[in-house]
């Protein structure tokens, strides 16, 4: 017994392995490692590196999200790479094409998008859309929609539901083809089918827009805070919180508008639509000197018309008249920009014209817009531009096709007051101000403060009151004639 405890405590020998074991276990590892790979091959996203920028880009395109400014240039010259040794790889000419589109969206350079065109093009040439190329198919409606040419979008995006009804990704142009065409019930019918196919940011997004156009405020903000929740991108994200940031500032709250916009430029600092809005957050709360900051330098990041619009009037409402007039003329340039490069941009230039210049030039403007598409936007600005012209009974038609279908805008609610205060409609004024003031009080440095001064003049009676307002004599009831007794029916009728 001594002998075996001895021997337990002894410790044991190290394991050595000789030349031979070494081999034959290698030899074991092989046959194990080919085994595992037999029973279920290397796939590509075994891969543990994460993908590279350009990859994250086309992933983002390939899905209508937006994608970092980064990523898109890493994609952009990947792809021209590319298509410079493989130019008949017309997969490739269709990701570039979105490449470019998105490069439009993210900088206001309208340029982008004749090369986007001319890309998309090119892929639909060497695989035509009648051979399925419904990526390059897809792009060119969403190109269609961004130039506001919303028919020619509503087309692409019929074309490509015809062959392929169960491809999500032509449901997002049809949503925003419908909406620009003023078929809001189409719009929605999109919508909803999008939200069963593909529930993600994308679609969110859409239906955040839809409940949004209803009048259907508290289901478009949830809609949003979905898209938000399912963003996996810092772009996507920003991309949101600047969505609901608008939606708080279309019901008249700028102080969670800005925070909205802020935490978008916190998570994006290349969100140049959100530092636009940040600008319209800080006028509405009196802080016009950070807002014109924020205005150029969203103007110096995104030229875009209506933000050129925006800071020009409110230069107009500071007194500042000279800075105002040089801004109104780089909306006039921007546009011209915008037209060489074949984007609808008529809403903005007739809303300016009718405001700033010739109304019966923007009422020409407008009408042939309104030929193409009746949305409400159209129809909004083309009633402002009638009633600017002294055309207040054809403009007041307008004025309610704008605000019926449902939408809460304080603009549109202002425009068609004044219309019915034009034609001596005190009432109806009245009530579209009180609407438009409820609404969003902050809508315009210069027609916020006039719609509040205009109810306070009609929201009053005349001084003295009307006459005979109150009796001169206490009331009296009246002596009524008794009813008249029936006569009796003699017997036997």
């Amino acid at each position: 017994m001594d002998r075996i405890d001895e021997e337990s405590q002894t410790p044991a020998p190290p394991v050595t392995f000789t030349g031979r074991k070494t081999l034959v276990a290698a030899a074991v590892a092989v046959v194990l490692i080919a085994g595992a790979l037999l029973i279920r091959p290397a796939r590509t996203d075994d891969d543990a590196r994460p993908p590279r920028p350009s990859e994250r880009a086309a992933s983002a395109v390939g899905m209508g999200a937006p994608a970092a400014v980064v990523d898109l240039k890493a994609l952009v010259a990947d792809r021209e790479k590319w298509l410079a040794a493989h130019p008949d790889d017309e997969a490739s000419w269709a990701v570039l094409g979105s490449a470019y589109l998105e490069q439009a969206r993210r900088t206001a350079d309208s340029g982008w998008y004749p090369r986007a065109e001319q890309a998309l093009k090119r892929s639909l040439e060497l695989r035509p859309a009648e051979k399925g190329n419904f990526d390059a198919m897809t792009a060119m409606g969403a190109l269609a929609n961004a130039r506001r040419d919303f028919g020619t979008a509503r087309k692409w995006g019929e074309l490509v539901r015809a062959q392929a009804p169960k491809r999500w990704t032509a449901y997002p142009v049809l949503v925003d083809a419908y909406t620009g065409l003023g078929d809001y019930k189409g719009a929605q019918k999109a919508m909803e089918l999008l939200l069963e196919m593909r529930p993600g940011l994308v679609a969110y997004v859409r239906a955040a827009q839809v409940y949004r156009d209803r009048g259907w405020r508290e289901d478009a903000v949830v809609a949003m805070e979905h898209a938000a929740g399912a963003a996996k991108a810092p772009a996507e994200k920003a991309y949101a919180l600047f969505r609901l940031g608008e939606l708080a500032w279309e019901r008249g709250d700028p102080a969670e508008a800005l925070r909205q916009y802020e935490g978008a430029l916190r998570t994006d600092p290349a969100q140049a639509e959100a530092l636009g809005g940040r600008a319209r957050a800080l006028a509405a709360l009196g802080r016009g000197g950070e807002a014109v900051r924020d205005y150029r330098m969203a103007l110096g990041r995104t030229p875009v018309p209506e933000l050129a619009r925006e800071l020009g009037e409110l230069l107009e409402s500071l007194g500042r008249g000279e800075e105002a007039r040089a801004q109104y003329g780089t909306l006039a340039s921007m546009a011209a920009r915008d037209g060489r490069n074949g984007v609808d941009a008529d809403v903005v230039l007739g809303l300016y014209e009718a405001d700033h210049g010739d109304a019966a030039a923007a009422v020409r403007r407008l009408s042939e817009e309104w030929s193409r598409n009746k949305s409400v936007q159209v129809a909004d600005a083309l009633g402002w531009a009638l009633h600017r012209a002294g055309e207040d009974e054809a403009a007041l038609e307008y004025a309610k096709k704008a605000t019926e279908p449902g939408l809460r805008s304080a603009e549109f609610a202002f425009h068609r007051a004044m219309i019915e205060r034009g034609l001596g409609d005190q009432e109806a004024a009245r009530r579209h101000l009180e609407e438009a003031v409820r609404t969003n009080p902050y809508f315009s440095p210069l027609r916020g403060p006039l719609a509040k001064e205009t109810l306070a003049a009609i929201a009053a009676p005349p001084p003295g009151g009307p006459e005979n307002i109150r009796p001169t004599a206490p009331w009296v009831e009246p002596e009524l004639p008794k009813a008249a007794k029936p006569k009796p029916t003699p017997s036997g009728r």
